[in-house]
């Protein structure tokens, strides 16, 4: 189960000092973050970063109760990154530990959207000028590719 717009936005106050259950959150200041954290999510999916974020067609058709369907690999990234983008708005500074968090986690889900997984070559692709009958296997051809979609009977298999 993924995160609602709502689990963000507290999250991201709770990081800059401003926990709902110390501060009353007042529903316009939900609504407020709630259209940053879509913006920013808008502008991630317009960089190469697509995480399964419901980004709305217009502002008026967000809502905070809503499913996310991010990764858990991501949550960090987005309330760090959310919190640094509202905190200027209450007069609050984030930690330079917040910052460069919120840089190391961002980064590394690019890193991880850059470097799609290694695909095996087909079997059907010679194997080379350096590849002779004579040595190694004797096979003019690249060996069949293993079905790299394998799960065992206990795991699961998760699509993004």
């Amino acid at each position: 189960m993924s995160y609602t717009k709502r689990q963000f936005v507290t999250k991201a106050f709770e990081e800059i000092g401003l926990a709902e259950y110390v501060f009353d959150l007042g529903p316009e200041q939900l609504q407020s973050a709630m259209h940053r954290l879509d913006a920013m999510m808008a502008g991630w999916n317009n960089r190469g970063l697509r995480l399964g974020y419901p980004v709305p067609s217009s502002p008026e058709n967000s809502d905070l109760d809503e499913e996310t369907a991010v990764p858990d690999r991501a949550n960090l990234a987005v309330i760090l990154n959310l919190a640094i983008l509202i905190a200027p708005g209450y007069g609050k500074t984030v930690s330079p530990d917040t910052k460069a968090n919120a840089k190391t986690f961002l980064n590394g889900l690019f890193g991880k959207a850059a470097h799609p997984n290694e695909m095996k070559l087909p079997d059907t692709m010679p194997r080379g000028q350096g590849q002779k009958p004579w040595r190694d296997t004797g096979e003019e051809y690249l060996d069949t590719p293993e079905d790299p979609l394998t799960a065992g009977t206990d795991s699961e298999l998760e699509f993004y």
